[in-house]
C-alpha cells in the first residue's frame, strides 16, 4: 500500500499539445492530494501513461511502454500501473485483461478520480473510469505546470465534427467550453507567473463558444488582459475560420501572426469522404482572406495520405494544393484505420507502400517550399522570444517568432522570456540563423 511519505508519481505523455495539458491537469489533481511528481520512473510509486489513439503507430508505442513497465514490476511488484487518455478511453477492458500490467485504465473526462482508483490499486483492485463527460472541463483545476516560457491553456474540449478518419468524438466526447471569464483569469495569472507566451487549446479550437461569445471575443479579451504575453492558439478547422476570427488575429498585436489550418487532402472528393464540410475553393478563398488580413502570416497544415480510395490524381491534387499554398510548414501522415470511425468502414484501398511513397513526395516538396519562405527572411531583422539554450551548443540560444520559426543565435547572456531582434543571416527549411546585438554570426545547422 502507498503511504503517505511515499506517494511518488511518474508520468509519461504521448500524442497532441491536449494531451501534454491534461497531463499538467492530472498533476494538479495528484499533488492537491498529497502525491508528489518525479521524473524518474525507477523511484516511483505509480506510473501513469497518457496515451494518444489518432494513429495505430501511437497505440503501438504505448504497447511497447507496457512492455517496459511490466519489466518493472517483476522488480517491485507493488508499482502501480495506469493508462490515461484517448487510448485508454477506447481499449478499455482490453488494456487490463490481455497486458496483465495495467491496473487502472481512466479515460479524458475522468482524472477526478485518479486518487480514489489509486487507492483502490494499491489494495489490489483494477479500476476502470472511461465515462465521457458533456460538461467535464476541468476549469477549477489548476494544472501543475514547470516554470518556462510557454504555457498550454486548454480553453474547449471535444468536437462535434465527426471527420470519417477521426476518433476523438468516440475517445474525448462531444464539444464543451470553459467560461470566458475563468480563462482570462487564468492567463493573467501565466503571466504573474512570468510566462510570456500562451497557446490556448482545444480539438477543434475555434468552435470555442460561451453564451453569446466565440472564439473570436475570447482570442481578443485574452490578447487585451496582458499586452506583454503572446498568444497561440491550435488547432483550428477551416469551417470555424470566422472574418471576425481573422480580423482579430489581425489587429491585435501580441497575437502571433501564426495560423495551423489543416486540410487534410487537396481532392474535392476525398475531402467529402472525409466529412471535411469544405471545398478546395473554399480553403483558398480562406487562405486568401487571411494572406491579405495578415500578410505576413504562417500557415502550416496537416495532410493525411492515402485514405481509403484516393488515387494517385488525388494524391496529384495534394501536391498541387501545397504549391499554390505555399505553407511554411507541414504535418503529413499516413492514413490510419480507426474502429468506430465512419472511415473504418471503408475498404482501405492503398496500399502501404504506396502510402509511404506519396507521405515522401509531400515531404520532400514542402521541404523545398519551407527552405524558399524562410530563405526570403534572410537579412531581415524579427522579434524573437528567447527560449533557452541550444540543443546542439551551449553558446548558443534558441527562440522563437511570432510567426512559429525556430531562430538559433549566439547567446549573449540574453535570459528566457526576453525578446529581442535578431538579425536573419542565413537559414534551412526548419530553422533560422542570425546574430544578436554583438552581431556574431550563429553556426551549426539544427537547434
Amino acid at each position: 500500500m502507498i503511504t503517505p511519505v511515499s506517494k511518488r508519481v511518474y508520468i509519461e505523455t504521448y500524442g497532441c499539445q491536449m494531451n501534454l495539458a491534461d497531463s499538467e491537469v492530472v498533476g494538479g489533481i495528484l499533488v492537491k492530494e498529497g502525491y508528489s511528481l518525479t521524473q524518474d520512473m525507477s523511484e516511483a510509486d505509480v506510473v501513469l501513461v497518457n496515451t494518444c489513439a489518432i494513429r495505430d503507430n501511437a497505440e503501438q508505442r504505448i504497447h511497447g511502454r507496457l512492455g517496459l513497465f511490466s519489466r518493472e514490476r517483476r522488480k517491485r511488484p507493488e508499482l502501480i500501473v495506469g493508462v490515461l487518455g484517448c487510448m485508454a478511453e477506447r481499449l478499455r477492458t482490453r488494456l487490463v485483461e490481455e497486458t496483465r500490467v495495467v491496473d487502472l485504465v481512466v479515460g479524458p473526462d475522468e482524472y477526478r478520480k485518479l486518487p480514489a482508483l489509486i487507492d483502490l490499486a494499491a489494495e489490489g483492485e483494477q479500476g476502470i473510469a472511461v465515462r465521457l463527460s458533456r460538461v467535464e472541463n476541468y476549469e477549477d483545476i489548476a494544472p501543475l505546470r514547470k516554470k518556462g516560457v510557454s504555457a498550454w491553456l486548454s480553453v474547449m474540449r471535444g468536437c462535434d465534427k465527426f471527420c470519417s478518419f477521426c476518433v476523438v468524438p468516440f475517445t474525448r466526447g462531444r464539444e464543451r467550453s470553459r467560461p470566458l471569464s475563468g480563462v482570462v483569469e487564468e492567463v493573467r495569472g501565466l503571466a504573474a507567473e512570468g510566462f510570456r507566451e500562451i497557446t490556448l487549446l482545444g480539438q477543434n479550437v475555434n468552435s470555442y463558444r460561451d453564451g453569446d461569445h466565440d472564439f473570436a471575443d475570447l482570442m481578443q479579451q485574452v490578447a487585451r488582459a496582458e499586452r506583454g504575453v503572446r498568444i497561440r492558439f491550435t488547432t483550428s478547422h477551416p469551417q470555424d475560420m470566422s472574418d471576425r476570427l481573422i480580423e482579430v488575429i489581425a489587429s491585435e498585436p501580441n497575437i502571433c501572426e501564426y495560423i495551423h489550418l489543416p486540410v487534410q487532402s487537396g481532392s474535392d472528393r476525398i475531402l467529402s469522404l472525409m466529412n471535411r464540410s469544405y471545398s478546395i475553393d473554399h480553403y483558398l478563398g480562406l487562405v486568401e482572406k487571411i494572406r491579405q488580413a495578415i500578410p505576413s502570416v504562417s500557415l502550416s497544415t496537416d495532410i493525411i495520405s492515402g485514405f481509403p480510395t484516393e488515387t494517385e490524381a488525388d494524391h496529384r491534387e495534394t501536391m498541387d494544393l501545397l504549391r499554390t499554398v505555399g505553407y511554411d510548414g507541414a504535418y503529413t501522415f499516413k492514413y490510419s484505420a480507426r474502429e468506430h470511425t465512419k472511415a473504418w468502414e471503408m475498404r482501405d484501398t492503398v496500399r502501404e507502400e504506396e502510402k509511404g511513397a506519396r507521405v515522401f513526395e509531400i515531404t520532400t516538396l514542402q521541404h523545398e517550399i519551407s527552405a524558399r519562405r524562410n530563405e526570403r527572411l534572410v537579412g531581415t531583422d524579427l522579434d524573437v522570444l528567447v527560449e533557452g539554450p541550444s540543443r546542439k551548443r551551449d553558446d548558443f540560444l534558441v527562440g522563437r517568432t511570432g510567426t512559429n520559426r525556430t531562430v538559433v543565435f549566439p547567446n549573449g547572456n540574453e535570459t528566457a522570456g526576453e525578446t529581442i531582434a535578431v538579425r536573419i543571416l542565413r537559414s534551412n527549411a526548419a530553422t533560422l540563423f542570425g546574430e544578436n546585438a554583438a552581431g556574431r554570426l550563429a553556426g551549426g545547422e539544427a537547434a
